[in-house]
């Protein structure tokens, strides 16, 4: 029997909402009169960075273009704030949060979103995130001043103090869900059980990468199609109700 797993930890981009969409079609949109494109091998280097990391990633990847990395940022922010409110749950989100909630598993979010666009993202859909019941870490949070984003553990140490938990202390007892590999990286070095559900593309990536050390995907971590695959007994959870 496997260990019993006493609190869940989650990202929120491109795991429990798909952003990611909004992201690549802003990010092209900006892009597209300078005769540009982020392609999906560019954007794979971008998951799970801070805006600031982010952006200089894309520009080190492109042609030299006359557009300022901060005007960049300020113009698919303007498209992103428009569409935020249109982001939509990822398979099998709803059912997970509230079977966790309805157990009683202490759950938290912990995202390298700022405040201001969590609220945006998630006001919407707050028949699941207000099971959450406002433990949410996001990147400017004032107890984030001088910590670093993921693939530091950070964020999620911060969000583990919201469910009385002491990280890496108490890691093994916890689960960390995440899409990106800088957020695989994160839960690892927090000691959590770390489940990855890559879209299917980061995987294509990661499998052509040939161990290059920005794909490197550590040793044991459990891989899921989508959250509607996941196997909650497998982690010492309460089976999903029939």
């Amino acid at each position: 029997m496997p260990p019993q797993t006493k609190f869940a930890l989650f990202d929120l981009d491109g795991l429990l909402i798909d952003t990611e969409t909004i992201y690549t079609e802003a990010t092209n949109e900006v892009l597209a009169p300078y005769g540009c494109e982020m392609t999906y091998e560019i954007k794979a280097g971008l998951m799970g960075k801070s805006e600031m990391q982010a952006t200089a990633h894309l520009f080190s990847s492109l042609p030299p273009i006359s557009l300022t990395p901060e005007e960049f940022n300020r113009r698919r922010r303007a498209l992103q704030e428009q569409r935020w409110p249109n982001t939509s749950l990822l398979p099998g989100v709803a059912r997970l949060v509230e079977h966790l909630h309805s157990n009683q598993i202490p759950i938290a979010i912990a995202t390298g979103s700022s405040r201001a666009a969590y609220l945006l993202k998630t006001a919407h859909l707050q028949h699941v995130f207000k099971l959450f019941d406002g433990r949410v870490v996001c990147a400017d949070d004032p107890q984030m001043i001088g910590r670093e984003t993921k693939p530091a553990p950070d964020l999620f140490i911060e969000a583990a103090k919201l469910l009385g938990v002491e990280l890496p202390n108490e890691g093994a007892r916890g689960i960390a869900f995440e899409d990106a590999i800088l957020g695989v990286l994160a839960g690892t070095a927090a000691g959590l059980k770390v489940v990855w559900v890559p879209d299917e593309r980061l995987e294509r990536v990661v499998a052509s990468s040939s161990g290059d050390g920005e794909f490197v995907v550590p040793e044991g971590i459990h891989r899921y199609a989508t959250l509607l695959a996941f196997d909650p007994e497998a982690f010492g959870l309460p089976r999903f109700a029939q």
